[in-house]
């Protein structure tokens, strides 16, 4: 884990429309007269993947440098994942972080929690940004949040030297290929986000109910023409296959980098250090096809979007609404693609050549026909991992793999 940095800079703020919130708990924007004569000093604390320190500090720095001046800024970054946003701030909301990027599936929950309010420059919002981006940050058609980026999905990454185009058509095919070299093709099964690949595109269900909070799953099925112990066998195959290796984004990027992994299920987050691992070898498409039923199924994947929100209870929430403005302008998501190979929800950010012309987001997109945006309940999680545990483990437990099904989908669908 990086350390914290702290960055201590006076700012010129000048605030020429107001971005606050409607029923803001941080008070009304200050004019330049007002804040001018403010005492104290105005700190943010700023939530953010770790891998983007360096993305927000050069972000923060433009910032000071564009409203120098007007108050003591105190803003202090603190590395903390996405993914895992929602849980650390609902454990002390009132005392989170100010601004936050997060992943939209953590949307409902926060703005029912009232951490986030809707956002009063939504209008423009909505004409800068993707319409499915403004929709993935949006509750029954109010604005919550600022859209960030619109790639938070999974396609295949390969390497050119290892694999053909006629293997990477075939997930059965690129196992066999990496095994004969000793080599592997990776995938996080610790991950329910992932695993949904396997089940997405057979006629097998899973949803949110009405509620909003359980979900609905027929992974267990067994009168599907694709059954749930079909999918179950696969994936069984493929955990014994000399040629596969389920690993995090961690053990990803190192096999990547010792030349162990040949491929890999990941997104566009990890797009530089792959290329600069793999060089002239960087390839990246849409995920293959994989044996099951007897039959070739194309692999199906969850789409999201990062956002950025900001905390409903900050003390300087007009600041606060301000900065989330800033990360997430055009040109900070231009500099975020240049620097992450992330691609940008801005209209115009996504429509650069540069982003046009990259290949993991052309990949993105190409499997976008295949995936569906993710909004499930947050039982879906465990009972998933606990489930490709025992399949990677080798069925230590012994329990059929219908019985291994039914117990996850009732896991799935507690209330």
């Amino acid at each position: 884990m990086k350390r914290n940095f702290h960055l201590y800079f006076p700012i010129v703020f000048l605030l020429a429309a107001s971005l606050s919130g409607c029923g803001s708990k941080g008070g009304s924007v200050p004019s330049e007269e007002e804040s001018a004569s403010d005492s104290g000093p105005v700190a943010l604390t700023v939530w953010g993947a770790e891998e983007d320190e360096e993305l927000l500090r050069q972000i923060i720095d433009s910032f000071q440098e564009e409203y120098q001046g007007q108050a003591d800024f105190q803003i202090t970054y603190q590395p903390q994942s996405e993914s895992h946003c929602m849980d650390a701030l609902m454990a002390d909301l009132e005392n989170g972080a100010d601004v936050f990027a997060f992943a939209d599936d953590q949307l409902n929950t926060l703005v029912a929690a009232g951490a986030l309010e809707p956002i009063e420059n939504a209008e423009a919002l909505r004409s800068a940004n993707l319409p499915e981006a403004v929709d993935a940050a949006s509750v029954n058609g109010t604005l919550y949040a600022y859209p960030l980026t619109a790639d938070n999905g999974y396609f295949l990454y390969y390497d050119k030297r290892v694999f053909s185009d006629a293997d990477i058509i075939s997930w059965d095919r690129m196992l066999d290929v990496a095994g004969r070299q000793d080599r592997k093709v990776s995938m996080d099964w610790s991950s329910g986000w992932y695993v949904y690949t396997f089940f997405g595109n057979t006629g097998l269900t899973l949803g949110l109910n009405d509620d909003g909070i359980t979900n609905y799953c027929t992974w267990n099925d067994t009168e599907n023409a694709v059954k749930g112990t079909d999918v179950a066998k696969a994936m069984t195959a493929m955990a014994k296959h000399p040629g596969f290796l389920s690993t995090d984004d961690a053990g990803f990027l190192e096999g990547v980098r010792d030349g162990t992994i040949a491929a890999g299920v990941s997104g566009v987050w990890n797009a530089v250090a792959v290329e600069e691992a793999w060089g002239s070898g960087f390839g990246a498409a849409k995920l293959p096809a994989y044996t099951c039923a007897g039959q070739e199924i194309q692999m199906a994947s969850f789409s999201g979007y990062k956002l950025i929100g900001v905390n409903a209870y900050s003390e300087h929430r007009e600041w606060a609404d301000r900065l989330a403005q800033w990360i997430t302008s055009q040109e900070n998501q231009e500099l975020r693609f240049h620097l992450r190979g992330q691609g940008p929800s801005n209209k115009k950010a996504a429509a650069s050549p540069d982003v046009q012309s990259s290949p993991a987001i052309a990949a993105l997109l190409e499997q976008s026909e295949y995936s569906c945006l993710q909004r499930i309940g947050g039982n879906y999680w465990d009972p998933v991992t606990a489930f490709t545990a025992e399949i990677l483990a080798g069925n230590p437990s012994g329990k059929s793999l219908q019985d291994q099904l039914d117990a996850m989908v009732e896991g799935i669908t507690a209330p």
